[in-house]
C-alpha cells in the first residue's frame, strides 16, 4: 500500500455539520479499502482565484495509506460530490 494526501475544497455554504458529515463520508470510503492515518480541517482561506464564482473556500486533508485503486474511486467520488468544488490527491514519498 502507498501513501497519499488528498485535499479537497468545499464550498464555503457548508456548515459545521455538514462538514463533519463529508469528512465521515469520505474516511469510510478510504477506510474500506485503506486506512486513514490524519483528517485535518485547515479552515476557511480565500482561494487564488475564483473557483465556480467564491472567492473564499474550506479545505480539508486527507492523509492515508491505500492500494492504488482506490484513488479513480474516490477521485471519481470527488466529482460527483457538489459540494466539493476542487481536490488533489498525490502519493507522498516513503
Amino acid at each position: 500500500m502507498n501513501k497519499y494526501e488528498s485535499i479537497i475544497i468545499v464550498s464555503p455554504e457548508v456548515d459545521e455539520a455538514g462538514l463533519k458529515a463529508l469528512e465521515e463520508k469520505f474516511t469510510g470510503l478510504i477506510n474500506e479499502n485503506g486506512k486513514v492515518e490524519e483528517v485535518k480541517d485547515l479552515g476557511k482561506k480565500q482561494l487564488a482565484y475564483e473557483i465556480k464564482k467564491f472567492k473564499e473556500a474550506t479545505y480539508v486533508e486527507f492523509d492515508f495509506e491505500a492500494k492504488p485503486e482506490l484513488i479513480s474511486e474516490l477521485e471519481r467520488i470527488y466529482r460527483i460530490t457538489d459540494e466539493v468544488i476542487k481536490f488533489i490527491t498525490v502519493r507522498k514519498e516513503d
